[in-house]
């Protein structure tokens, strides 16, 4: 399952610590997992999880293998007081240990394959969709034209990431993908290269320009 959710009882009262009240059914208490840190890789396609420690599975069993693996590490319970649809605020506890391993993985790829412009139009349209999803708008025309966005979006998205548990923690170890835009020799702060560490000055200059004027004409004390 893609999670299981605790709701009512005593957990309308926000004081009370859910972990004390709830017999979880997929996750072991961070407290209670192994000493030992434990690795996988998460293999993506477009956008899409295809593989996990390098074996090709369908999209259900994914999720199921990695709430088995993410559950005994402790990861993924979550405690959030929520605006429900008709607009009161509500509190609940959910275990999704799949799909936070999941989640943590794809944004780690999308570092490497998605220009700052497309990252961050991604994120203006995320909550958008998660509402709509949340909503149950999915059979609508504005949901068809989003997943057309984000099909595009997510053609470079490609490669493996290696994810570290520890405890209820999550580690990026490492990253691979063949559209990575990530350059070493470019990016770098300590060597020479097609990226001039002074060429930023000119641009900050320039970049400033209009801020010193209005900083000028309307200063203000913070």
């Amino acid at each position: 399952c893609l999670h299981i959710s605790y709701e009512a009882g005593d957990l309308e009262d926000p004081t009370v610590d859910g972990e004390t009240v709830i017999d979880f059914g997929m996750t072991m208490s961070p407290q209670d997992a192994p000493d030992q840190e434990e690795a996988l890789t998460i293999g993506f396609e477009a956008g899409i999880p295809v593989s996990v420690n390098g074996q090709s599975l369908s999209a259900a069993k994914i999720v199921e293998t990695l709430n088995t693996i993410g559950g005994r590490n402790g990861v993924g319970r979550i405690d959030v007081i929520e605006n429900r649809f008709v607009g009161m605020k509500s509190r609940g506890v959910y275990e999704a240990p799949g799909m936070t391993l999941l989640y943590a993985a794809h944004r780690a790829i999308e570092q490497m394959t998605l220009d700052r412009d497309l990252t961050h139009l991604r994120d203006q349209l995320s909550p958008v969709v998660a509402e709509m999803v949340y909503y149950g708008h999915w059979y609508c025309a504005k949901m068809d034209a989003l997943l057309a966005f984000i099909r595009e979006a997510q053609q470079p998205v490609t490669g493996d990431v290696r994810l570290t548990l520890y405890k209820g923690n999550i580690r990026i170890s490492s990253r691979t993908s063949p559209n990575s835009l990530y350059n070493a020799e470019i990016a770098s702060m300590e060597k020479g290269g097609d990226y001039n560490q002074t060429d930023a000055e000119g641009f900050l200059r320039i970049m400033g320009l209009p801020y010193r004027v209005q900083g000028s004409v309307r200063p203000r004390e913070y």
